[in-house]
């Protein structure tokens, strides 16, 4: 232990050192923390609420660590700046794993400040100490170790340097940010210490005020990877994935995406989460539905402009495989190789950038006159009209809640300024087949990174606080699987709207053909369909809920939902088994009869 004479100086540093490196965060943009509890992590929680009193921090608790670490994902998706996780030492550290997998694959900022034991009591089975330091390294865009004596030995010089760094890091390619803190004892400083660190801090306050500045995204061209060409001249499609850029980005890629069309007169396929607007020239609503079989392909081929990761359908897929045109795939700064199908040329430094490039390198395509692409336009488009015109009469809004309906109608009901959340599985891949373009009124968010269920409503959570009144529909495994989620409904309750669609257990699976030797089987090891009381259990939260027993119920059950205070549920119960048959028929009418109009 650490002499009686050190006892004082060592916890009113810890104290001090941990105030001066989040009020040096906030400065820089870092307005939310979420905090865990911990002895170890005491130092940061503590600073954490002087900066909440005296300086405007945004701080909420949670017991626990991985929901935490999603719903400061989603505070940071919806503020565009990363949020910060504070948690104590040992298998605290490990629950951040699959937020923070989540952050590297969607490029979102997040920075997670884990508390650990100093050097001399690592390695020797002191309590609760692992090599907690090597958990995220493998998806963080950068790890800090502090002074591995204890956060006591760090400069001030030292500490900008390391905010700084880890800033600059986490935004401009966004991603997760590893500070681990190791903390010596005693680690909580008395309370006429802690007033004399409040008064000199407040006395030196200005220089962790009015720093804030915008980040700007840096693409560092990667020299091997030489500009793609491809010919607006001739036909060809734009195929727009998830958008996995800056929210600063988002307007200056819109304006390409519009500039790019009126040079190639292209038809654009938009994923739900592609952030582009409504009124995007070229749009093809029902795409997903036809391309298996109803888009008419013309003779000299079809070239590919591909922006972004590619959506959730294997039909896109294994369209994309029968082309037999260049495909350029262009990422928002990712340089990692995002063409699982191995077809495109990648080019990784923004597609604002590309088509500036573009443009300098011949003016002829500002003046180019695409006979073939509008010509082709127009016959999709046509098809296209009588796809919707089709599902309208066949989707109506009555009767029992069907899944594709609910997808149809879902995004004409909400309101269009109310962003949404999709979670993975069903939802989002219903969204991509029926929804169409009226899914573009408003920005939908998808946490597609790494493609999994976990941190759903976290997530949600997280995006309701930070950008106000918001929709998740979910399914019911994915709903269950973070129930801790609504904890965060205690404090400052968020304008949150979770929509259910309960089709008892994982009901995905019935649309992909599994083999199975019976109903039992397929239940317990695919279906896993749980024996839950979904009422009594967000009841236990708190929570206010509503059935919808039919489609004709919704619009009134939305406008309740709306009504209260806080966050509310909606659950609708439907036949998973059924709905993989009317989406089957609805594919085999479109690989009929569309194929003969045109």
């Amino acid at each position: 232990m650490i002499a009686n004479s050190q006892t004082l100086s060592v916890a009113r540093t810890n104290l001090l050192v941990c105030l001066k490196l989040l009020a040096s965060f906030q400065a820089k943009g870092m307005s939310h923390v979420v905090i865990c509890p911990g002895s170890r992590s005491g130092p940061l929680a503590l600073a954490a609420s002087i900066l909440a009193k005296f300086n405007g921090l945004s701080i909420m608790t949670s017991i626990d660590e991985r929901s935490a670490a999603f719903f400061a994902l989603g505070l940071s998706t919806a503020s565009g700046m990363a949020s910060g996780v504070v948690t104590t030492s040992g298998s605290a550290v490990a629950h951040l794993l699959p937020a923070a997998i989540e952050a590297d694959r969607s490029t979102q900022p997040i920075i997670f400040f884990t508390a650990d034991r100093p050097k001399r009591l690592k390695g020797c089975g002191a309590n609760q100490t692992v090599n907690q330091e090597d958990f995220l390294k493998s998806v963080c865009r950068l790890f800090f170790e502090l002074p591995q004596e204890g956060i006591h030995f760090l400069s001030d010089i030292s500490l900008q340097d390391l905010v700084n760094k880890s800033w600059n890091k986490a935004h401009k390619f966004p991603g997760p940010v590893h500070l681990n803190i190791p903390i010596e004892e005693p680690l909580h400083a008395s309370i006429k210490e802690q007033d004399l660190i409040l008064q000199d801090f407040l006395k030196d306050n200005s220089l962790y005020k009015s720093q804030q500045k915008k980040v700007q995204e840096i693409f560092l061209e990667n020299m091997t990877e030489s500009l793609p060409i491809l010919d607006p001249s001739r036909p060809g499609v734009v195929i727009v994935g998830p958008w996995r850029g800056s929210n600063n980005g988002l307007k200056p890629f819109r304006k390409s995406l519009q500039e790019w069309h009126s040079i190639s007169g292209w038809p654009i396929f938009a994923d739900p989460l592609s952030g582009i607007s409504f009124d995007q020239p070229g749009l093809i609503s029902n795409w997903e539905l036809l391309i298996e079989s109803c888009l008419p392909i013309p003779d000299c081929g079809l070239q590919v402009l591909r922006l972004g990761p590619l959506s959730a359908t294997r039909y896109l897929e294994i369209w994309l495989n029968k082309l037999h045109g260049k495909q350029v795939l262009i990422t928002e700064g990712d340089h990692r190789n995002l063409d699982p199908l191995g077809l495109s040329c990648q080019w990784s430094n923004g597609f604002v950038k590309w088509l500036e490039k573009i443009n300098q390198k011949s003016t002829i395509y500002r003046d180019c006159q695409n006979i073939q692409s509008t010509k082709l336009l127009e016959c999709w488009k046509k098809i296209d009209q009588l796809s919707q015109s089709w599902l309208g009469k066949k989707l109506l809004l009555q009767g029992p809640c069907n899944e594709v309906s609910l997808a149809y109608w879902l995004p004409k009901i909400f309101p269009t300024h109310l962003p949404i959340m999709l979670s993975a599985s069903s939802p989002i891949r219903d969204w991509i087949s029926y929804a169409g373009k009226q899914s573009l009124r408003r920005r939908c968010f998808g946490f597609r990174g790494a493609s999994g269920i976990d941190g759903t409503l976290s997530l949600a959570m997280g995006l309701a606080t930070a950008g106000g009144p918001t929709v998740l529909i979910t399914g019911d495994l994915a709903f269950l699987h973070d129930t801790n989620g609504w904890l965060f409904s205690h404090e400052n309750p968020p304008p949150l709207v979770v929509f259910l669609i309960d089709n008892a257990g994982g009901g995905i699976f019935n649309q992909i053909n599994l083999a199975t030797d019976s109903t039992q089987t397929f239940d317990r090891f695919f279906g896993m369909p749980q024996n839950v009381d979904v009422f009594s259990l967000v009841q236990a939260y708190g929570i206010p809920y509503r059935q919808i027993s039919c489609l004709e119920d919704i619009q009134s059950s939305i406008e309740w939902s709306f009504s209260q205070p806080g966050p509310s549920l909606l659950r609708v119960c439907t036949n998973s088994l059924n709905d993989a048959d009317l989406r089957n028929e609805i594919r085999n009418h479109f690989s009929e009869e569309f194929r003969i109009s045109s």
